[in-house]
């Protein structure tokens, strides 16, 4: 089968179209084969080297397919059924062994592409707008990144629960795709300064509840003077770059600020909550309360434009490989 791995850390000249052979699925394990796999920033992160993980390596932690093989032990999936996972590493390939406690049943009415870019994008705003800060009526919350993957998904899930959403963008354009997701306010930051933007937008409230951030570097500091007296920032992604040290004492000079960097798996640590999370989201694709946007969807063997894209920040919602 074929497979995009690295060899070595580096640029997207690292990344090579290996022929391999097709796993066999051991016990507790699934052999699916993909429709679709997700591209993340993270992948980027294995292949420069920012994460280092074991070599060669096959990219990609997100995907959707159907059984063809399950080995010993397993009963929550059969061989034929539609299935999708994110976490799980060696996506970017035609065929991908899971553990079969990470794949969830795709619904009818929901494409294997859907499936693929709604895992782990939609996970992760599912459980920033319900669980790292639980939005309610009356918040207000800025997304940073507001048409990206998550940010498109994020803006809608905050509109459902209530909130009111202000985004930032960097492009007339993706302003456009932020309003149609939901985003009462957006705020072009090329042109405008966030922070100035904000407190004219929140004109008698001082600010907003909680920040959503996946930019890190260039927005971190911005951020914590958006926020009210004990406000919260979520600092998720860092497409800007990392995040440099600083003193905990900013937090209360700032008023009894909230910090958090949360990662998927601490949120769907127990299967049941994948599940849950999982079938709100497919819930709402089906019922057409949330649009999964596909930005794109690149043949397997072009994944290095995948990450060209990504990394230059010219998407605008998911980015997919076909096998």
């Amino acid at each position: 089968m074929r497979a995009v791995r690295i060899h070595d850390t580096g640029g997207v000249d690292m990344l090579r179209d290996d022929d391999i052979d097709i796993p066999a699925p051991k016990t507790g394990e699934a052999l699916v084969k993909l429709g679709a796999s997700g591209v993340n920033f993270i992948d980027t992160y294995h292949r420069t080297g920012l994460y280092r993980l074991p070599l060669p390596l096959t990219l990609g932690q997100e995907g959707a397919g159907t059984v063809t093989a399950v080995g010993d032990g397993v009963t929550t999936v059969q061989v034929g059924d539609r299935v999708a996972y994110q976490g799980v590493q060696g996506s970017y390939a035609e065929y991908a062994v899971v553990p079969a406690d990470r794949l969830v049943s795709v619904p009818d009415g929901v494409s294997l592409d859907q499936a693929a870019a709604v895992m782990l994008q939609g996970i992760t705003a599912h459980y920033l707008a319900t669980s790292t800060y639980p939005l309610s009526v009356g918040d207000i919350c800025l997304v940073h990144a507001a048409a990206g993957g998550v940010g498109l998904l994020l803006c809608q899930i905050a509109t459902m629960r209530g909130a009111h959403v202000i985004g930032t963008v960097s492009t007339a354009k993706k302003a456009a795709l932020a309003k149609g997701a939901g985003a009462h306010d957006v705020i072009n930051y090329t042109t405008h300064d966030f922070v100035d933007e904000v407190k004219r937008i929140t004109h008698g409230r001082g600010g907003v509840q909680v920040v959503y951030d996946s930019v890190g570097k260039t927005t971190f500091e911005k951020s914590l003077d958006v926020l009210v007296r004990r406000g919260t920032l979520v600092s998720f992604g860092q497409s800007s770059g990392a995040v440099g040290t600083f003193d905990p004492l900013l937090l209360s000079r700032k008023g009894s600020l909230y910090l958090t960097r949360p990662t998927t798996g601490d949120y769907v640590a127990t299967r049941d909550e994948l599940l849950r999370r999982t079938h709100d989201l497919f819930e709402w694709v089906r019922d057409g309360r949330l649009t999964v946007r596909i930005d794109r969807a690149i043949p397997l063997t072009q994944a290095a434009d995948a990450h060209r894209a990504l990394e230059s920040r010219a998407t605008s919602g998911k980015v997919l490989l076909i096998p």
